[in-house]
């Protein structure tokens, strides 16, 4: 039995079957101990935007670790990538004038942007709006605040009933229930409203016409902070130009939380980008947001960072992830005529999603396609994720729908 304990696995299964090693990374593909090569049909885990093995990114990192690894960014402590990091993601977010605070990734994000929206309203002397609205079916990550918000029960079972106080989960595909919540609770109890613009681990499901907008406008017209949760669809995923869905959609929201393709995971990294006036009350002077993590902006990860936007900007990965829309949805569209799949989602940015007619055969099924040479990933109630890098060719798109349907016949 080995000492390494894996995350989100039944232990008992993996020591008695053994990991699956992974030794190396080229593109759209991965290799396993024995030299196997297999599609990586989700990009890792939602977050290597622009495929494995660049090397320019290791070399980017390796010179900032050389010259300083890190050092703090608490108080005025800064770094002069940091700093050009946080410029540049500010240019690419869809409120102009945006602030950005770095975390050690998705989860630190989540739970900062729910401590910000309570604080910001205690700044305006509205401390009573405490409430964080979330939906069912939702993730947002696996720390006590976004645990506490998800939408998925399994994920908050055996941990007692009071992860986090003020709370409320609605459905996730109903703008009126949002609506209905602000007017039974009280608008003046609420202080943010949570969403993902693709839900992710909870199953991928991509949102109903027109429903983002509507809940949006729904914030706004009741004073209701609108978070947007990018970890999974920020820096590209969405794509049609643009680098958040936020952007897509046109929802200027109040703070977007981010990671994953923030630097495609060549090292971990967050960020929670707050609209001007978020930051208003705490870049004024004379208050201090007594909030950070110790690794939050780590001067290593920047440099990953400015390296894989450069990467994608070179290389107009933007407009590839547009491409794959397209790709995926003509590939796997038909699969949905299978007897074993119920329902194909996709035609929303570079993710699909296969959902099984019996969801207990998705653990089965990953296991198959790892044998015809996929690496798969099952999410929510039986579906399978679909979320390749974005320099995945239309002929791997087409190879990996037939390795699909061949495993799933």
């Amino acid at each position: 039995m080995g000492s390494l304990w894996h995350g989100f696995a039944d232990m008992g299964a993996v020591t008695d079957n053994g990991p699956f090693v992974i030794t190396r990374g080229e593109g759209a593909r991965i290799y396993d101990a024995d030299g196997n090569e297999y599609l990586d049909s989700t990009a890792g885990l939602w977050f290597t935007n622009v495929g494995h093995g660049r090397t320019e990114i290791a070399d980017a990192v390796a010179r900032q670790l050389s010259t300083i690894a890190h050092f703090s960014n608490f108080g005025d402590h800064a770094n002069d990538t940091l700093i050009e990091l946080a410029e540049r993601v500010a240019a690419m977010a869809p409120v102009p004038g945006s602030k950005v605070m770095f975390t050690s990734g998705g989860s630190d994000a989540v739970d900062s942007a729910f401590k910000l929206a309570r604080r910001y309203w205690t700044e305006q002397g509205r401390p009573e709006k405490r409430i964080i609205v979330s939906r069912t079916k939702a993730y947002h990550g696996m720390h006590i605040g976004g645990t506490a918000l998800a939408g998925i029960p399994l994920n908050r079972e055996g941990y007692g009933p009071d992860f986090m106080t003020d709370t409320e989960c609605i459905d996730w595909d109903d703008a009126k229930a949002l609506l209905g919540l602000i007017e039974r609770v009280g608008a003046e109890n609420i202080a943010a409203f949570i969403a993902e613009p693709i839900i992710g681990a909870g199953g991928i499901y991509l949102p109903p016409d027109g429903y983002l907008r509507e809940v949006r406008e729904i914030c706004r017209d009741h004073d209701v902070l609108f978070i947007v949760d990018e970890v999974v669809t920020g820096y590209g995923r969405i794509a049609h130009g643009h680098w958040f869905a936020a952007g897509r959609f046109d929802l200027a929201p109040d703070i977007i939380t981010s990671a994953k393709g923030l630097t495609s995971g060549y090292v971990p990294m967050g960020a929670m980008i707050a609209a001007p006036h978020l930051a208003e009350p705490f870049f004024a002077g004379g208050t201090w947001w007594r909030h950070g993590y110790t690794y939050g902006g780590h001067f290593g990860a920047a440099a990953a960072a400015l390296t894989n936007f450069d990467i994608i900007e070179r290389e107009n990965l933007l407009d590839e992830a547009t491409r794959l829309e397209g790709d995926l949805a003509s590939a796997f569209g038909p699969l949905a005529d299978l007897d074993a799949v119920a329902e194909v989602r996709t035609g929303l940015g570079a993710v699909t999603a296969v959902q099984l007619a019996d969801p207990s055969d998705a653990p089965a099924a990953v296991l198959r396609l790892r044998r015809l040479g996929v690496a798969a990933r099952a999410a929510g109630a039986g579906a399978l994720q679909i979320s390749p890098a974005f320099v995945m060719s239309t002929e791997d798109v087409n190879e990996l729908a037939a390795r699909y349907a061949q495993a799933l016949s």
